[in-house]
């Protein structure tokens, strides 16, 4: 299990990654939110540990960006609010789970483990097409048996893609379903992610460019 960390207490954050490490749990630290959303873009979580306090973007900013993604990933949040009402904010963000500083360690493994097991009896489908094989629970991508790796962002416009069945998907819908609302429209990060996925995939191109249209996966493997 690999768990993202946001967690501003340098001390706390170390003793709590070198706990879960015996546990056989790894942890990646982000002491702040703009750290914590670098790491969202190139790595694939199984679950975020989110203290709501950090610096700005706050863990409930982190929060609602992992849940508009629609990444699935499972959410628990730490705060040293007991407050009822700081929970149910939390829960209406997309919280999973919620744990109150301070807290024992076995206490946090025995969260993780659970969100975890509830994470695998919601795997999404594996989907096939064109000798392409995504799977979206292990973030795996086989291009006719060979393994393929990806950035996250390479990963998220991907399953768009495969999700379309051979359909078009405009540059809009890319930027808006593996980006975010606050993706500039003008952007050509679209353009340069399908054309760096493309290199990924290798040839023959399977990844077709539709002019004024999109791109789709083209499943005569001969793609523009």
């Amino acid at each position: 299990m690999r768990v993202l960390l946001v967690e501003d207490e340098p001390l706390l954050a170390q003793a709590i990654r070198d706990g879960l490490r015996l546990q056989a749990i790894a942890a990646d630290i982000a002491g702040d939110g703009a750290t914590a959303m670098e790491l969202l873009v190139v790595n694939a979580y199984d679950i975020a540990v989110l203290d709501r306090d950090v610096p700005a973007p706050t863990g409930d900013e982190i929060a609602k960006h992992i849940v508009d993604s629609g990444s699935g990933m499972p959410i628990l949040m730490l705060t040293a609010a007991d407050r009822l009402d700081d929970k149910t904010t939390g829960f209406e963000l997309g919280a999973d789970d919620y744990l109150t500083k301070p807290f024992e360690l076995q206490e946090l493994v025995l969260r993780l483990r659970a969100l975890d097991r509830r994470r695998a009896h919601h795997r999404p489908p594996v989907r096939e097409i064109a000798g392409l094989r995504l799977d979206p629970f292990r973030r795996e991508v086989y291009r006719d048996g060979r393994y393929v790796a990806l950035t996250r962002k390479q990963f998220a416009v991907l399953e768009v893609l495969v999700a379309a069945e051979g359909g078009v998907v405009s540059a809009e819908t890319l930027l808006e379903r593996a980006w975010d609302e606050h993706a500039n429209p003008f952007t050509n990060a679209v353009r340069i992610t399908v054309s760096a996925l493309r290199k990924r995939l290798g040839e023959p191109w399977i990844i077709a460019t539709v002019p004024g249209a999109g791109y789709r996966i083209d499943t005569g493997g001969n793609g523009g």
